[in-house]
């Protein structure tokens, strides 16, 4: 994984759940509390998060073969939805039968120290944890909220650790409460209460993360500002006029595609367009590093054709401006030139020029 700060976070929170896990159950053990067994699962499942995080992050690193042209980038997305899957299955529901349980079934909680004591330590390992998070996704976050970062970050180790700390930490708060009602009021239905609570946090917590992943599984493009960067990058008025249609799509958290149809001047040769497009090609990867792939097609623009032409919007894929319509100078494959055909670097089989890694 090349993002340090994403693998510090990773190691911060996994070595804080396995003292607290360990912790937690030496008190359910000597008290009996249910939410100090929901909780002790919890963070033995968070560790399992963190490993399959690490796991994920190495997986990436791998060569692209020729099975997998593009490499495997992805694979931190797929691990990063297991994740999520996990807190579903081993974290919320579990919890959430603990607490129906302990409800049906209540007693009483035994050596109460054991359960406080271990709760106040938990809450101090998972804020340490919490602020190492913190601290390194604030490097990358930039101006966007909270909110805005859980949901446009392209690497999603930062975004899962964030949100299983903040969850560890409300749950913490929830046993807590659970465990002091059940000792103050003597009725130990209170503590499965707080065990069923810690379960809907999870649950909802896992919602969150699969539906963040499964977007980046998916597959989406770059952020605003690297595509306003590539299109700024493109274009040198001289040889490249215009850029027809561009599209994105990250094929990692670090490892960008950038496929475009370009427009140039009828009368340039085909040397002097090849040439253009390895210009623009370095230009691209200065504004933008992660922009590994490129395809660039040269075509001629025809404003006539492209203004009679159909909305590109309708085409399968939609455009590639990142407000979903066109872009001024913009038009779809057939309209943007008289012939309907490209000129250039295209390959025998009718593929734009790639750019190596």
């Amino acid at each position: 994984m090349s993002a340090s700060g994403g693998t510090k976070a990773i190691v911060a929170a996994l070595a804080a759940n396995l003292a607290i896990a360990v912790a937690k159950f030496v008190a359910f053990l000597f008290s009996g509390s249910s939410s100090m067994l929901a909780e002790s699962v919890h963070s033995l499942a968070d560790s399992g998060n963190q490993g399959l995080l690490l796991l994920g992050g190495k997986k990436a690193q791998r060569e692209a073969t020729p099975q997998h042209p593009f490499g495997y980038g992805r694979e931190r997305y797929i691990y990063a939805f297991l994740v999520s899957i996990v807190l579903f299955s081993v974290g919320g529901m579990f919890a959430i039968y603990e607490g129906y349980e302990k409800i049906k079934h209540p007693h009483e909680i035994e050596a109460w120290y054991w359960p406080v004591g271990v709760l106040v330590f938990a809450i101090i390992a998972e804020g340490f944890s919490f602020r190492t998070a913190i601290a390194e996704s604030n490097q990358t976050r930039g101006k966007l909220s909270w909110t805005q970062f859980v949901r446009r970050a392209k690497a999603p180790e930062l975004p899962v650790v964030l949100l299983e700390d903040l969850g560890a930490l409300v749950g913490l708060v929830l046993a807590l409460g659970g465990v002091g009602l059940a000792l103050g009021t003597g009725n130990g239905v209170w503590d499965g209460i707080g065990t069923l609570c810690i379960g809907i946090l999870l649950i909802v917590i896992a919602i969150v993360l699969a539906a963040e992943t499964k977007s980046l599984l998916l597959g989406e493009a770059a952020g605003v500002e690297d595509v306003e960067k590539i299109r700024a990058s493109v274009v040198d008025g001289d040889t490249v006029t215009r850029i027809i249609h561009m599209r994105t799509l990250h094929l990692g958290p670090e490892e960008l595609l950038v496929a475009a149809k370009i427009a140039v001047r009828a009368e340039e040769s085909a040397a002097e367009v090849a040439d253009a497009i390895n210009e623009a090609e370095k230009r691209i990867r200065e504004a933008v590093p992660i922009a590994r792939v490129i395809y660039l097609e040269p075509d001629i623009y025809d404003e006539a054709a492209a203004a009679a032409g159909e909305n590109p919007a309708k085409a399968p894929g939609g455009p590639a401006s990142p407000d979903g319509t066109p872009s001024d100078g913009e038009a779809s494959d057939g309209d943007a030139s008289g012939s309907g055909t490209s000129h250039g670097s295209s390959s025998p089989g009718g593929a734009p020029k790639e750019s190596g890694h």
